[in-house]
């Protein structure tokens, strides 16, 4: 019918695969890889890609917690990130978005869940899992004209560098 309205709350229930994701093996055990993510002193060392820098980082390492930094770019650039973490289990899995407040309230329009997977090998390293999920597929388009891919890979390379240091 041409004159129905569309409801935003009729939704299928299926999660939408606008994932950009990127893996790596990182020589180190999970523990110190989830360490350089939940201190903020460590994680300013690693968690933008050279040479931008972050400040300010904030890290509730809990659901609900806060997960926030400024982003700083060469030229005098500075963006500021706040997001909330919605499941922690240490060691193993951070999941983050900048979809809402501490307070479970909407934080203006949502760009994306990070997912960050850490599985164990067995002989001291970790497979480093870390996926973007988007809203959708122009969101995704954008953070992939972005840079995800040259630019989370070389923060996993950072990261990777800094956790044999711990």
């Amino acid at each position: 019918m041409a004159n129905e309205i569309e409801n935003p709350c009729d939704t299928d229930g299926v999660a939408h695969t606008f994932d950009l994701v990127l893996e790596r093996v990182i020589d180190a055990p999970p523990e110190k890889v989830f360490k350089a993510y939940t201190d903020p002193a460590i994680l300013s060392q690693w968690f933008a890609p050279k040479p931008w820098t972050i400040s300010d980082a904030v890290v509730e390492p809990r659901a609900g917690g806060r997960f926030n930094f400024t982003m700083h770019g060469p030229d005098g650039e500075c963006f500021p990130n706040a997001g909330i973490f919605l499941e922690v289990v240490p060691n193993r899995r951070l999941i983050s978005t900048d979809a809402l407040t501490p307070d479970w309230r909407p934080a203006g329009a949502p760009f994306m869940v990070a997912r960050i997977e850490l599985e164990p090998t067995g002989d001291g390293k970790t497979i480093y899992k870390a996926t973007a999920s988007h809203w959708n597929e122009e969101s995704m388009k954008q953070h992939e004209a972005m840079g995800f891919h040259e630019g989370w890979g070389q923060v996993a390379d950072q990261l990777g560098e800094l956790v044999k240091t711990l």
